[in-house]
């Protein structure tokens, strides 16, 4: 499989030719990212072709959607694990269900402000302060993040709560030539809590992240460990400097490279439904929850599962190198 940095994987006339043979349609709805799968019922199970199918979608398209599904926690498990091994989070929130340890409902979030004594629009302000820091991947600061999410909608608001995703091997590939050849050799360390604005005095949440560092040292450009594609592997989130450059260096080309990485044309917005399922390559992609319906207080439950991922490889052949708190495969 090729690592030419312009290459897109799977475009070829046999993934065509398969899904019309497993029954499934793939409905691109974007040119860089994004696409539809129509013609599965995920409660009824995959056979092996259509399973085919969606893996090879998931990895030319980044991130598949599913609409009008009747998953329950049972099926969205049964479901992840024909891709992988679901990740167990140790700890989750009082609205995950107990029974389903692979499962976390996104409602947990609405509880971690409170335990560090802050409203929860206090405590997305003070994480999200600019138009770019809520983009991410997930748990990237791991020395080994997963490998993909799959997130099902049960109950969604009547507008607003749209879900954003950017290609990140398109915007490394729609990056000039000097460029990516300077930055396929550096190295950029994640970290949990980067970029946090602090109460003023004693702040808990602080504290928090101090007993309970998660921070590793990633490539800036991976590799891509199923289609070779080389990856920009940066997000708003989670990076903290770029190593071996000093700290204003490193924040003038993070920031031009967060910029270029969430420009629109690499990106696909999409409007939840009851039963939509997304299902996306956490490896290459980044994606912002939306932050346009806390004001409307109407509910949003989501479920997501995640796949356990590798160690990211760089384009020099090496991993990445856990600092803190991380290990392979321990969560």
């Amino acid at each position: 499989m090729t690592t030419d940095s312009r290459a897109t994987p799977f475009d070829d006339p046999t993934a065509e030719e398969a899904a019309r043979a497993a029954g499934v349609e793939v409905k691109p709805v974007a040119g860089h990212i994004g696409a539809e799968i129509e013609g599965v019922d995920l409660a009824a199970g995959l056979d092996d072709a259509q399973v085919a199918v969606v893996r090879a979608a998931v990895l030319r398209w980044k991130v598949v959607f599913f609409r009008g599904q009747r998953l329950d926690h049972a099926g969205h498990v049964a479901f992840a694990r024909r891709f992988g091994e679901p990740v167990v989070l140790r700890r989750r929130g009082s609205a995950s269900p107990a029974d389903f340890p692979e499962i976390e409902t996104t409602a947990d979030r609405l509880e971690l402000g409170g335990k560090f004594g802050m409203e929860h629009e206090e405590w997305l302000r003070r994480r999200r302060h600019t138009l770019l820091r809520g983009w991410h991947c997930d748990h990237g600061a791991r020395v080994d993040p997963p490998a993909a999410t799959i997130l099902r909608a049960e109950t969604v608001p009547p507008y607003g709560g749209d879900t954003t995703w950017s290609n990140l091997a398109a915007a490394h590939a729609g990056l000039s030539a000097p460029l990516r050849e300077f930055l396929a050799g550096l190295r950029a360390e994640h970290r949990l809590g980067v970029g946090y604005q602090p109460r003023p005095g004693d702040d808990a949440y602080v504290r928090h992240l101090l007993d309970h560092q998660v921070a590793s040292v990633h490539p800036l450009v991976r590799v891509h460990p199923e289609t070779g594609e080389r990856v920009l592997y940066v997000n708003g989130y989670y990076v903290e400097q770029i190593t071996d450059l000093s700290r204003a260096e490193s924040r003038a080309i993070l920031d031009m490279l967060l910029e270029e990485a969430t420009r629109p044309e690499y990106t696909v917005r999409f409007r939840w439904e009851p039963g939509s399922v997304a299902f996306w390559d956490n490896r290459a992609t980044i994606h912002l929850a939306p932050s346009d319906n806390a004001h409307l207080r109407f509910p949003r439950t989501m479920h997501r599962v995640m796949l356990t991922g590798e160690v990211p490889v760089g384009v020099d052949g090496r991993p990445s190198e856990p600092l803190t708190g991380t290990e392979p495969g321990r969560w």
